[in-house]
């Protein structure tokens, strides 16, 4: 069951129902999005619906949900949402595009990717301080000296920073420096991590994990959303499949089955699944007509060098088509450059 407050609703109006449905033997979780509060129960619904919850002051509605992933379902939010993370939209009606490193291994590099990614549209910098690797002997990245660089070009660029958190204990060091976390593919089913990143108040992306069903991923965003934060970003990242032409196999077609059962933002990474090069751009394209609500890609000014992921990295050449793609593509399936929104505003 899902407690959707109105908009004038106060603090002491959720801590009242909060307190009735304990006192009923429940949990009441509370989520709060950018324009209204919702309130999630766990427990006997037979016995919340003695309690005449509507009646309640406050309250807008209260419905009945047949999902396991009440909160991020579009049964009790059916208007699709924007998150903004350092002012940036990611939502229905902008195309935005996150760039940079995907490792921070100098001030240098980091910079130059940085200005890179800008000059393609980009309005948000990616780049990995943490590096969960395969192997334990390969670049596991620089920890919190590559926060405080992504930091510094932070300052120089005016691009907001999205980077991957991948201990629990460190959620909130991550996040004194970061506009918002990454959840990886090899942690989507790392329930305490979600669990940490739901509580520190800062947008989330939640990369969907390479083994898991798109039920599974809606269900690791619940953890997240219970923990009381509706600011989340989906991210189809390519499933493992038995095809082995690709690093990993794209899923398209998760765009819209996401954006159909869910109101969070679905997102594209057409870097990690083609794994190469040549087929960022291709898939990039497909993002857009699919109805991606963004894509986030790896560039680098030397990708020869590159400590992590350099056969996947666009470089210099490739950039002016990528503009051309964010710029012309978004207007075809009715969108508009996050680019756009944010200059007219």
């Amino acid at each position: 069951m899902v407690i959707v407050m109105a908009p004038e609703a106060t603090q002491g109006d959720v801590d009242a129902i909060v307190r009735v449905v304990a006192a009923a033997g429940g949990e009441a979780f509370v989520s709060r999005g950018v324009s209204r509060t919702i309130v999630g129960l766990v427990g006997d619904i037979e016995r919340f619906s003695t309690l005449n919850l509507r009646s309640m002051s406050g309250v807008a509605d209260v419905i009945k949900v047949s999902t396991a992933h009440k909160l991020v379902s579009r049964d009790n939010h059916p208007e699709r949402s924007t998150v903004r993370v350092g002012g940036v939209p990611i939502g229905p009606d902008t195309v935005t595009l996150i760039a940079g490193p995907c490792a921070v291994e100098t001030p240098q590099q980091t910079l130059e990717a940085a200005l890179m990614a800008k000059s393609a549209g980009a309005t948000l910098l990616r780049g990995g301080a943490y590096k969960p690797r395969t192997s334990p002997y390969a670049f596991q990245g620089l920890g919190e000296a590559g926060l405080r660089i992504l930091a510094d070009v932070r300052e120089e660029t005016g691009l907001p920073v999205v980077t991957e958190v991948v201990d629990a204990h460190d959620v909130e060091l991550v996040a004194s420096y970061a506009d918002m976390l990454q959840v990886g593919t090899r942690n989507a089913q790392n329930f305490a991590l979600l669990q940490a990143v739901g509580s520190v108040g800062k947008p989330v992306m939640l990369k969907r994990g390479m083994n898991a069903t798109i039920e599974e991923w809606l269900m690791a965003a619940e953890y997240i959303a219970q923990r009381g934060n509706l600011d989340i970003v989906l991210c189809e990242r390519g499933i493992r499949t038995f095809e082995t032409a690709t690093r990993n196999t794209l899923d398209v077609s998760a765009v819209p089955v996401a954006q159909r059962l869910s109101h969070l933002p679905v997102i594209i990474d057409p870097s990690h699944s083609g794994g190469r090069r040549d087929l960022v751009l291709p898939l990039t394209r497909a993002a857009v007509a699919v109805g991606a609500d963004g894509v986030i890609i790896d560039v680098h000014p030397h990708p020869e060098q590159a400590l992590c992921d350099g056969p996947q990295a666009l470089v210099d050449g490739d950039l002016v088509e990528l503009a051309r793609v964010m710029r012309e593509l978004p207007a075809i399936v009715g969108r508009t450059p996050a680019t756009d929104t944010l200059a007219s505003a």
